[in-house]
């Protein structure tokens, strides 16, 4: 029996969530938020970035416009413990995807999530759909409840 394909695994958890999302690929990775959106010919701010990183000895994802960074300050204010980067081992431990291919929510374990207001800027978002080189459309609406994520701010 093979094993299924991470697309097809974030396929599945999608569907177990309850949406059908249209998943498009790329001849070329879009590993990073700016080959995404140059590829999709959409804002930089419309591309979900999932980032994972380490706080308490625990893996945090948190979700941010592609045209925004990080403040670790202010998400660890949020975590109630200093963030560090996760290396790509815990990423992928944390979540079953590759970096690059990390999408907001259906991961292998449950994450605890922060989700940065300013991709609310935009009806519509984009985000990986388990691989470098795959996205997927997604109402900002439907970010909070699908990833069981945390609304806060916590960029630059």
């Amino acid at each position: 029996m093979t094993r299924p394909t991470a697309n097809e695994r974030f396929s599945s958890a999608a569907i177990h969530l309850g949406i059908e999302p249209d998943i498009v690929r790329f001849p070329e990775d879009t590993r990073t938020a700016a080959q995404a959106a140059a590829a999709l010919d959409c804002e930089l701010g419309q591309i979900i970035k999932s980032l994972v990183f380490e706080s308490g000895g625990q893996p945090i994802l948190a979700l941010t416009a592609g045209d925004q960074q990080v403040d670790t300050g202010s998400l660890g204010g949020l975590c109630g413990a200093p963030i560090g980067k996760a290396d790509a081992k815990m990423g992928r431990d944390a979540t079953g995807f590759a970096i690059g291919g990390v999408p907001p929510f259906g991961h292998v374990r449950p994450l605890s999530c922060w989700i940065d207001q300013n991709i609310f800027r935009y009806e519509i978002a984009w985000g990986a759909a388990g691989t470098p080189d795959t996205v997927f459309a997604i109402r900002t609406e439907q970010l909070a409840d699908l990833s069981g994520g945390q609304i806060a701010r916590f960029v630059n």
